[in-house]
């Protein structure tokens, strides 16, 4: 499933949606696909028979099968939402159209349904439809047939219990049963439309909303998008997870609003009490708002994966065996005498490690990591190795592929979030090839530590490597292609360093997250002599808010963020703390000429122009803030915090939309 879904509005009256049966009544013999598209979401009364599924009751034979409604397609959902019940109607309206919609198809009577709640199910016949309270009158059928997990619902108890409901059952509690004739097709949809309207995309609070927006477009689309998309694994678990929990959140909140506000408007008095009940209904509108603003970004399927979330990485270091040994893994699914002469020489050779060495095999590359404790060593021997699983790799370790990374496959195999994981202080990765498949996230995800990875080729599925705040990666001489998002995602406060590295065939080449946010901390990029090229995009996508400043913050940028080309023809930004360089990037930095092709000259220049500007656009913010709060004297270690920027020697060609760009949000 692509996401994708008819755009063409209902026909009929404007503004409202169009009856499916008039639809079928005027449709012409040219309109066959049309026609098909109606009685896949609505069965036809022009044919014999149910053009629906069956379902039969788990455990109970008892109970009369149902009709298979829960596993409509996004489009059909799609479709009946916007063509048929939904059409251009505003939050306030949803209700009178959802009811003026159940008129049209659902029948009064004559139907049965098997009633379904937490702790009982039993099958009643309806005998009449209240539109507007989108409830159906019911009766008990004959004979009585009920499955309950106590046994104290007997006939009579439930006839007690309907008497007390006034023998009105919400549409959405009632699981239309199985007909053959197809006559109820139209019924059992309807409920089911109804039903998962008021599970999946209805909000308690959207009726509040302003109303001079389209309903369906607003809100309906974006949630059922992301609702088949979660369905499809395309979500990461842990943003799921957040998603659930703001929905809960959010109406829990909700809840407690309404209490507030409806005892405010109840008392007559101007009393200290009431003042204080106002200032608590604010706060807990302000606490809504901003909860709404989270489940629209994760709603919105672009703004997703731009802003990510913060996930926590519950990975536990083991540190030190109790021993204080270190152990060298090797893992080959085969072991050969002359592979095994080979590593004794070049890597077990006490004269080379200079110590005795413990050594484990394994045959399994995700077995021998999670042996691993802090100081291993994992080397892996050529061979193509299939896991079913996450590396996760929380200590200081080395994995070393013995041979050329092409001859050294590890391929992930199974749905699931990552692939990698790292948390190590120290983390060590070279001569290896991943290939990533059916992911939700990236290929290798830094949550803290250091990770260098080195001569590595990296087969991505989804987005490729993810630098998290705080963390550090340091990628050298390797290569990375595929990602359907982003080849490398760099958060806000963390570093990293990208050396002689090929970018390609991605939607972006490199995206770095928004680090404006006055929580935020700047990141340290440092990019020489990288081949980011072929990418959908951008080569590099800087993420910023469109902020408007004042003119002095204004005027005050225009002389600090002109970037210069330094004698050996880097791009620079005045004011960056070149001092920090790394070491490893220094020493590459001394192998360039000065002489640059215009192309390469002119991406380097504009990604460290814009970068700077960004920088000081951050402190000028940031001063601005302090200047508010009184201070006018900033500590110079917090006013120095600039983007360390080392853009040079890189070379950019064939992204479809240039070397650089920005996304405003």
């Amino acid at each position: 499933m692509d996401g994708s879904g008819p755009q063409g509005q209902g026909q009929g009256q404007p503004g409202r949606a169009a009856d499916p049966r008039e639809r079928a009544e005027e449709a012409k013999p040219d309109q066959l696909q049309e026609d098909e598209d109606i009685s896949s979401d609505y069965g036809s009364r022009d044919k014999p028979g149910t053009a629906l599924g069956r379902t039969v009751p788990d455990g109970n034979a008892l109970l009369p099968d149902i009709f298979h409604t829960d596993r409509l397609l996004f489009y059909e959902r799609f479709k009946a939402y916007q063509d048929y019940i939904l059409a251009d109607c505003k939050a306030s309206e949803v209700k009178e159209f959802i009811a003026e919609y159940l008129e049209k198809v659902l029948e009064p009577s004559g139907w049965q349904a098997v009633w379904r709640t937490n702790v009982f199910e039993v099958v009643v016949e309806v005998v009449d439809v209240e539109y507007w309270a989108l409830k159906a009158v019911v009766r008990l059928s004959e004979p009585f047939l009920c499955e309950a997990q106590v046994s104290t619902f007997t006939l009579e108890c439930m006839q007690e219990l309907l008497e007390l409901k006034e023998r009105q059952i919400p549409l959405r509690e009632l699981w239309v049963v199985y007909d053959e004739s197809g006559e109820f097709d139209q019924t059992a949809l309807a409920v089911e439309h109804v039903r998962f309207f008021y599970q999946h995309i209805w909000r308690s609070w959207d009726e509040e909303e302003e109303d001079d927006l389209d309903y369906f477009v607003r809100c309906v689309e974006p949630r059922l998008r992301l609702h088949y998309d979660i369905l499809e694994h395309r979500v990461p678990s842990g943003l799921v997870a957040d998603y659930q929990n703001y929905l809960s959140q959010g109406e829990e909140l909700y809840r407690k609003f309404l209490d507030v506000r409806n005892s405010i408007s109840s008392s007559d008095s101007d009393s200290e009490v009431e003042n204080v009940s106002m200032v608590e209904g604010l706060q807990l509108y302000e606490k809504i708002e901003h909860l709404k603003q989270k489940l629209k970004l994760i709603e919105n399927p672009l703004l997703r994966y731009v802003f990510g979330y913060q996930k926590y990485s519950g990975l536990q270091a083991k540190g030190q065996r109790p021993t204080g040994t270190k152990i060298t893994h090797v893992v080959s699914s085969t072991m050969m005498a002359g592979l095994l002469q080979s590593l004794i020489r070049d890597k077990l050779c006490p004269e080379s490690c200079g110590e005795e060495l413990e050594i484990q095999f394994h045959n399994d590359p995700l077995a021998a990591v999670s042996a691993c404790y802090e100081g291993d060593t994992v080397i892996i021997c050529p061979g193509h190795y299939v896991v079913d699983g996450v590396f996760c790799i929380a200590d200081s370790v080395e994995l070393e592929g013995y041979g050329l990374p092409d001859d050294i496959v590890i391929e992930k195999q199974g749905k699931g979030d990552n692939f990698v994981d790292c948390t190590g202080a120290n983390v060590k990765i070279s001569n290896l090839k991943f290939i990533q498949h059916d992911a939700v996230e990236g290929i290798l995800s830094v949550h803290q530590g250091k990770t260098t990875l080195e001569n590595c080729v990296l087969q991505c599925e989804t987005t490729g490597i993810t630098v998290r705040t705080s963390a550090e990666l340091l990628m050298k001489n390797s290569d990375l292609y595929g990602a359907k998002g982003a080849g490398v995602e760099i958060y806000p406060g963390s570093t990293c360093t990208l050396l002689d590295n090929g970018i390609h065939h991605c939607k972006d080449g490199i995206l770095i997250k928004n680090f404006l946010d006055e929580h935020y901390e700047i990141p340290k990029i440092s990019m020489v002599n990288n081949m980011i090229h072929n990418n959908e995009g951008y080569g590099v996508v800087l993420v910023k808010p469109t902020i408007a400043f004042d003119v002095e913050d204004a005027s005050a940028m225009k002389g600090n963020t002109q970037p210069t080309l330094s004698g050996d023809g880097r791009a620079c930004v005045e004011g960056f703390r070149q001092e920090e360089l790394p070491e490893c990037v220094a020493d590459e930095l001394e192998l360039y000429e000065q002489i640059e092709t215009s192309e390469q000259t002119e991406g380097n220049y504009e990604i460290a122009n814009e970068l700077g500007a960004a920088s000081v656009k951050k402190n000028q913010m940031h001063k601005k803030r302090l200047s508010k709060l009184g201070i006018t004297e900033a500590d110079d270690n917090l006013m120095s915090q600039e983007v360390f920027v080392s853009i040079v020697g890189n070379q950019f060609k064939w992204n479809g939309k240039g070397s650089f760009g920005t996304f405003l949000f």
